[in-house]
């Protein structure tokens, strides 16, 4: 199934969680790009419809609106924790903002937040200004000015289609009707950790996924 088939299948049946597929190894061979060994899966990372192990995340620039800065995601220079949410979400994205703030807090408990980057990435710039994104890590208990945690904001809707859609494979859609101001959206849920390279390590296809799997995962690409 190629990304776009994909994307249409999961918005339609309103998938918001997947198999995390991140354990064993296919095989002995290793890639020079990773530390990771290759999950345990079926098909390989080239036929998945979303960036995967040993793959280089999308060549993409996008604004920091509480740094008042863009960050290009292949020129992090440290390792990377990404995921995607709008900020009124009330299922979903808490859930994987709170995964994110506990491997961000153990970093920050361990002496190691000057090695990590957090990037949650919002699909819904509309409402996720830099006020509005302010609040929401008030919220979600996140210092929002943290140095190596960052909100990303595409710079409009269609930005956000093109790059959390269709270059991360995150499908989200918008509840009907179009003027409707609490707007909803039917999404699902990827987690990335990507190396100092700029190549994905893993890609936690859960709706919750493990922080301690992350934190451990994260330790590994660290060393």
């Amino acid at each position: 199934m190629n990304r776009r088939d994909y994307l249409r299948t999961a918005t339609a049946l309103g998938l918001a969680s997947g198999v995390a597929g991140c354990a064993g190894v296919l095989d002995s061979d290793g890639n020079p790009d990773v530390t990771l060994p290759e999950p345990d899966r079926e098909v390989g990372s080239e036929d998945l419809p979303y960036p995967a192990w040993g793959q280089q995340v999308p060549d993409v620039t996008l604004p920091a609106p509480r740094a008042d800065r863009t960050v290009e995601l292949r020129a992090v220079d440290e390792p990377s924790v990404l995921t995607f949410f709008y900020s009124h979400c009330n299922t979903v994205c808490p859930v994987l903002i709170s995964t994110m703030r506990n491997v961000h807090t153990h970093s920050l408990n361990n002496d190691y937040a000057d090695e990590v980057t957090f990037l949650p990435t919002t699909f819904d710039p509309q409402r996720d200004d830099a006020e509005r994104l302010g609040t929401y890590a008030d919220e979600m208990n996140v210092d929002p000015d943290a140095e190596n945690w960052q909100f990303l904001r595409p710079e409009s809707r269609d930005r956000a289609k093109s790059v959390v859609q269709e270059q991360f494979g995150v499908a989200f859609d918008r509840t009907e009707p179009e003027e409707m101001d609490m707007y909803m959206f039917t999404h699902s849920a990827l987690t990335f950790l990507v190396n100092a390279d700029g190549y994905v390590e893993r890609a936690y296809r859960s709706k919750s996924p493990d922080a301690e799997r992350i934190i451990d995962d994260l330790d590994t690409v660290r060393s």
